[in-house]
């Protein structure tokens, strides 16, 4: 809900719910509207009201406060409205506090309800769009409820010194909508050219008055391929439709470009066995459209970096040096004036988009931070963030928390990998905690995940509800159940007695 004055529109922080019998009353505590919103429990209809019902001792509402909607769920079985009970505070940007939901309330209709079902960048949009209301400035891709109505955004942040001059550095993942799921369950592109777990990462630095930002891309190698979960700990690739791939990459790497410019792919996957056969593909596939504008560089991590030798990495920035350099970042002086403006993107994928893609990704966030410093004069040219310890400190956690959240958005653990870019360096803990989020996501895919793939379908809308209450359901006999479990638990005894014996021998392998 929202509140329109002359100057802005305005986003009501907290609504007092009244439920009483045959309805629903969202009434703003911060008492800036003349309108309450009300939700008729028989069928979902809403309309806006001047006044609250009447009550009295035959009318008992229960009253408490809430933070937002959500939005609508609609099944064959009824109506849900979805709203916000509690939070938490993570950050703040601009003065602005950014939150993370830590409560939901479902409100139950019985009936269900018919309802009717560009690009931005916000320093050149106008008056005229920046007064509409908060949800329709978003865009669309990241506006995770946009079936439901309120946009999904991990949002951290940092504030310290560089010598005498303070510096804020903000991070914004921003999840892509079209193609969501979980690791192993939703991979590659649909034929439409949209990637699984596609994030825009933004970096805003913040300091002496210049504000500078640079954006970068994470996603699935972009053609029709699967892996199917069949309880082995690396399930095979599979290229689906193979005749395909050139013309579903093509509407990807387009639809890239439209957005952000210039293209660079950097691909991170492993040159044989199974990643072997998926960067054939990638590489045949985008050939016919390389040009100045799309380039395709292939980095094969485990190789060069190995599971230690992460400063490696160096190698791969230098093939790119000429292109970042060329592209530039987005940067305004004290006046709001532009000064640079960024033409293009770094495209980063691995299998997953999570552990080898986050490594790379801070590298490259980190070489842009510099020079962004250099040129408004709080680096010197020949001084690196390293040089100031307890910024380069807190700027690796930005980037491990990161790297964390979106990890644990698709996998259901924090990023393998991490320890590096939380230190700065591989660490006995750190390769322990891969074995075990290793394990874990071994489970989570193959007992877990299938769940809430469902789930988070059924609330994008992908999913249209038709169940029959007549329908028969079928579960598993006690039998199959236990063989489930028993195979289950031997492989995962036998991955932990190779793992074992790997960092006995020193040599560990960890996606």
């Amino acid at each position: 809900m929202h509140a329109t004055t002359d100057a802005c529109p305005k986003l009501h922080t907290r609504l007092r719910l009244w439920e009483f019998a045959d309805r629903y009353v969202f009434e703003p505590v911060d008492g800036l509207a003349d309108l309450f919103l009300s939700v008729d429990r028989t069928n979902g209809s809403t309309n806006l009201v001047e006044e609250l019902p009447p009550r009295g001792p035959s009318t008992n509402p229960k009253v408490r406060i809430v933070f937002g909607v959500i939005g609508v769920l609609k099944l064959a079985v009824g109506s849900y409205f979805l709203v916000i009970t509690d939070r938490d505070c993570v950050g703040s940007y601009l003065g602005h506090a950014i939150f993370r939901l830590t409560g939901l309330k479902v409100l139950p209709c019985n009936n269900s309800i018919n309802t009717s079902a560009a690009e931005q960048r916000l320093h050149d949009l106008g008056d005229e769009f920046k007064s509409l209301p908060l949800w329709r400035q978003a865009e669309q891709r990241f506006l995770w409820n946009s079936y439901l109505l309120e946009p999904l955004i991990e949002k951290k942040n940092i504030h310290t010194e560089v010598g005498s001059e303070k510096v804020n550095v903000t991070l914004i993942a921003r999840r892509c909508t079209r193609r969501i799921g979980t690791r192993m369950w939703r991979r590659g592109a649909d034929p439409e050219g949209y990637a699984a777990n596609f994030v825009e990462s933004e970096q805003i630095m913040q300091s002496k008055e210049f504000t500078a930002s640079y954006v970068q891309v994470r996603g699935s190698m972009p053609f029709l391929w699967e892996q199917i979960v069949d309880l082995t700990y690396k399930p095979s690739f599979d290229v689906v439709r193979v005749d395909e791939a050139p013309r579903v990459l093509e509407r990807h790497f387009h639809d890239l470009q439209k957005k952000y410019g210039a293209v660079v792919a950097v691909d991170l996957v492993n040159t044989h066995g199974g990643e072997g056969r998926l960067y054939e593909r990638y590489a045949k596939s985008i050939e016919p459209i390389l040009s100045e504008d799309i380039r395709f560089v292939h980095f094969d991590f485990h190789h060069i970096c190995g599971h230690i030798h992460f400063e490696r990495l160096s190698q791969l920035y230098d093939q790119i040096e000429d292109y970042l350099k060329k592209h530039r970042y987005f940067l305004l002086n004290s006046k709001g004036e532009r000064m640079e403006e960024q033409t293009g993107t770094v495209r980063t994928n691995c299998v997953d988009c999570l552990d080898r893609t986050n490594v790379t990704q801070n590298m490259i966030g980190r070489k842009l931070l510099e020079s962004q410093l250099r040129q408004i004069g709080v680096l010197g040219d020949n001084n690196e963030i390293s040089d100031y310890p307890e910024f380069d400190a807190n700027y690796k956690v930005l980037w491990a928390n990161h790297g964390d959240a979106i990890s644990t958005q698709y996998s259901g653990t924090p990023a393998l990998k991490g320890d590096f870019v939380r230190y700065g360096k591989r660490t006995t803990q750190g390769i322990l905690n891969d074995l075990w989020n290793a394990l874990a996501r071994y489970y989570l895919n193959n007992f877990a995940d299938g769940t809430k793939q469902d789930a988070m379908d059924l609330l994008q809308g992908h999913h249209v509800s038709s169940v029959s209450r007549d329908m028969p359901t079928q579960s598993k006999g006690l039998l199959e159940n236990y063989a489930s479990f028993r195979l289950a638990l031997v492989l995962l005894l036998a991955a932990v007695i190779f793992m074992v014996i790997s960092l006995r021998r020193g040599t560990i392998s960890v996606c």
